[in-house]
C-alpha cells in the first residue's frame, strides 16, 4: 500500500511556477553578485507561483549554468506547493530543507515531514525526493532511542476514494430456470 501512494506524489513542483517571478520577503538581506549567491534572514517568505516557503534563515545560489540551489532553515521551515497537474497540494516542514535545482532533487534534514491534502503523511529524520524520477526516501534517526519521535519512520496512508459507479452493488443473481422435476406439484 505504501509503494503505491509513494509515486503518486507526483512531480513536487508545478511546471509552471518554474517561469514565475521569484519573491521573497525577509528581514535582513545580504547578497554577493561574484558568487551569484543571496541570504535573506528573519521571517522569510518566498513564493513562485504556487510554491510558498516559510523559514528563519535562506540561502540561495545560482549556478554558471542558471540552475538555482536553496538550503531553507528553521524551527522548522515550511513549504507549500501544489502538485503538477493535479487539483492537490503537497506540504512539507524539517530543520533543514536543500533544494537543486539542476537534479530537481529536494532533500528534508532532521524531524522531516511530507503531508498531501488527502491525508497522506509521511515522516521521518530525513527525506530525500527525486522529482524526475518521483522516486523517495524516508529514513529514521538511526542513534536515537525508539521513544525519540523521528527514532522510526511514520506513515499514514489514506484509503484511496473509490469510484462510485464501481461502488455499485452487484446485480442480484437470478433464479435458477425451473425444470420439470424442480416444480412443486
Amino acid at each position: 500500500m505504501l509503494l503505491a501512494w509513494l509515486p503518486s506524489i507526483g512531480a513536487l513542483a508545478e511546471r509552471a511556477d518554474r517561469d514565475k517571478p521569484l519573491n521573497v520577503e525577509s528581514d535582513r538581506m545580504t547578497a554577493e553578485e561574484t558568487k551569484r549567491t543571496a541570504v535573506f534572514e528573519g521571517r522569510v517568505i518566498l513564493t513562485q507561483g504556487t510554491l510558498t516557503i516559510r523559514a528563519e534563515r535562506l540561502v540561495v545560489r545560482q549556478d554558471p549554468d542558471g540552475f538555482q540551489h536553496a538550503v531553507a532553515t528553521g524551527k522548522p521551515a515550511f513549504f507549500r506547493q501544489k502538485r503538477d497537474g493535479a487539483n492537490e497540494y503537497i506540504e512539507g516542514e524539517a530543520e533543514r530543507m536543500e533544494y537543486d535545482g539542476k537534479s530537481d532533487r529536494v532533500q528534508f534534514f532532521e524531524r522531516a515531514r511530507l503531508r498531501r491534502d488527502t491525508g497522506d503523511d509521511v515522516r521521518g529524520n530525513y527525506i530525500s525526493y527525486d522529482m524526475r524520477t518521483e522516486f523517495f526516501t524516508v529514513q529514521s534517526a538511526k542513534d536515537r532511542k525508539a521513544t525519540d519521535e523521528d527514532a522510526r519512520v511514520r506513515a499514514v496512508i489514506m484509503p484511496k476514494k473509490r469510484d462510485p459507479a464501481g461502488d455499485a452493488a452487484p446485480p442480484a443473481a437470478k433464479p435458477a430456470p425451473e425444470t420439470a422435476g424442480s416444480r412443486a406439484r
